[in-house]
């Protein structure tokens, strides 16, 4: 499908200069994005940059059965723009972000309201006007942003007919931190730690895809061994969160067994990490050019002996899970989304692969060290909590089989390469006028980072997609139809980040 496009073709972590993206007026812009759309291609990323003569929209697509990468751009202006919302429900956040971000107004998009953007007071997100459901039975129910846990600020507005939610509206920007303006003009000394904080539970997924835009940009990659540290770290990040949401999903049928020996063992697993580089979430592990720390024999030696005995742990605390019938009958028939309403959508990560869907970017766009060590594609169809249960568990078993393969042949060599020589007094150096693209499969999808240079190969823009982002909406879907009381389940279900999608 890929050959035949009119955008310009990449590969996962590499650039092209700015000037070879093919660039239309908006409305055709967004006719030839459709068509791609409609070929099989998803949308990546869909942002705006600033220029003189205005706002050049740009798309990042991916080919996934071609393992392609493509980008386009529009030609600067300003004002109005036919939506792609209104034929490929996937752009809906997108668009709300580039309205709120630049005022370019998508014509015909269903419910355009601010995404983050404050209210005059600076204290909350600008939210608008909720979706509401006409009737002398319905009632509607809010919920946050503050919530009885020690979690994320986020808000959930219901529209019931008694137990039945009949539409949920999800409004975060509650932990908006400007994190994509304190990029531009970068890389500046802090750039690294912003990066690992944009969803601090997936440092090592953000901070691999960070080092490899500025590797594209500098026309080198990593040394394999430190492609073989990343991998390590990234599989060891996702054992700890798949494991720390099984014993939650235990937890919320009050299954506790499960959940009380899970929250012990993603501990295990976080202190693997800290073997690996002395931080329990990865923080300090990965550079631009390689990693920071090493494994020598000894730690590598302890590493294998303690994961082990987790991922033994952790196959017994999910067998408890899966023999009670009682967790199964909670699980089941749950917050189903359908594998079409999930390609419309544009999900990615477990959700999507609980859908049927064979979407992860270790497979699809391999990267590093997955060019020469993939990991398995898990999915289960249903796409209810029980299959994106399901799907953690199968995760949960690859992962931990690709770890123990991996550290029992680890690759020799050096663990870092300094990029170029700057031509100025930065941390690295950057191509000027160039784009790079990076997609890396965090624990909960599918991440990516987009780097624009400018005419001194300064960062221009900088545009991060979590994988909440796209995934945010499945979830309000996920409760149309079922009881309101099924919430906390379906939400843990699909965990996904407020903060990672605030930015």
């Amino acid at each position: 499908m890929s050959s035949e496009t009119s955008f310009a073709l990449l590969a996962n972590a590499t650039s092209l200069p700015w000037a070879a993206l093919p660039e239309w007026p908006a409305a055709e812009f967004v006719r030839a994005t459709a068509a791609e759309l409609d070929r099989g291609a998803r949308l990546c990323a869909w942002f705006g940059v600033p220029g003189d003569a205005g706002t050049h929209l740009v798309a990042i697509i991916a080919f996934d059965a071609d393992n392609t990468l493509a980008a386009a751009r529009s030609a600067p202006f300003a004002g109005h723009y036919p939506s792609l919302t209104a034929t490929h429900p996937q752009a809906h956040l997108f668009e709300r972000e580039v309205w709120e971000q630049h005022g370019l107004v998508p014509d015909g998009h269903p419910w355009l309201k601010p995404v983050r953007r404050t209210d005059a007071a600076g204290t909350a997100p600008a939210n608008g006007e909720f979706f509401r459901v006409d009737g002398r039975e319905i009632h509607e129910v809010a919920v946050g942003p503050v919530h009885a846990g020690i979690i994320e600020p986020g808000h959930f507005r219901f529209q019931c007919a008694g137990e039945e939610v009949l539409h949920l509206e999800i409004a975060l920007g509650y932990q908006h931190r400007g994190a994509e303006t304190g990029l531009a003009g970068g890389p500046h000394r802090a750039t690294l730690s912003q990066i690992e904080t944009v969803a601090g539970d997936t440092t090592i997924g953000h901070a691999t895809a960070y080092a490899s835009v500025l590797e594209a940009l500098a026309g080198t990659e990593a040394p394999l061994r430190a492609q073989w540290l990343r991998a390590l770290a990234l599989e060891l990040e996702r054992l700890a969160n798949h494991t720390g949401d099984l014993g939650a999903l235990a937890n919320d049928v009050a299954f506790l067994p499960t959940s009380a020996a899970c929250g012990k063992i993603r501990g295990d697993f976080l202190n693997l990490t800290a073997l690996l580089c002395g931080n329990r979430f990865g923080r300090g592990l990965v550079r631009p050019g390689g990693c920071h720390h090493d494994l020598e024999p000894a730690r590598a030696t302890t590493m294998l002996e303690r994961l082990r005995v987790a991922v033994a742990d952790t196959e017994q605390a999910a067998g408890w899970l899966w023999d009670a019938a009682s967790v199964r009958a909670r699980f089941e028939n749950t917050g189903p989304v359908f594998a079409p309403q999930a390609t419309a959508l544009g999900l990615v990560g477990p959700p999507a692969r609980a859908c049927g869907l064979v979407r992860d970017v270790r497979y699809d766009h391999p990267a590093g060290w997955y060019r020469l060590a993939q990991a398995p594609v898990a999915v289960w169809p249903g796409g209810d909590v029980y299959a994106r249960a399901r799907v953690r568990w199968l995760e949960l078993q690859r992962s931990g089989q690709f770890l123990l393969e991996q550290l029992a042949t680890p690759p020799d060599g050096p663990i870092f390469e300094a990029l170029p020589a700057p031509a100025c007094p930065e941390p690295v150096s950057r191509a000027p006028d160039t784009l790079a693209v990076a997609l890396v499969e965090g624990w909960r999808g599918e991440i990516c980072h987009v780097a624009l240079t400018d005419s001194a190969g300064k960062f221009r823009r900088y545009k991060i997609t979590d994988p909440s982002f796209h995934n945010w909406t499945g979830l309000a879907l996920a409760l149309r139809g079922q009881a309101i009381s099924d919430f906390p389940l379906c939400n843990k279900s699909f965990n996904l980040s407020y903060c990672g999608h605030d930015l």
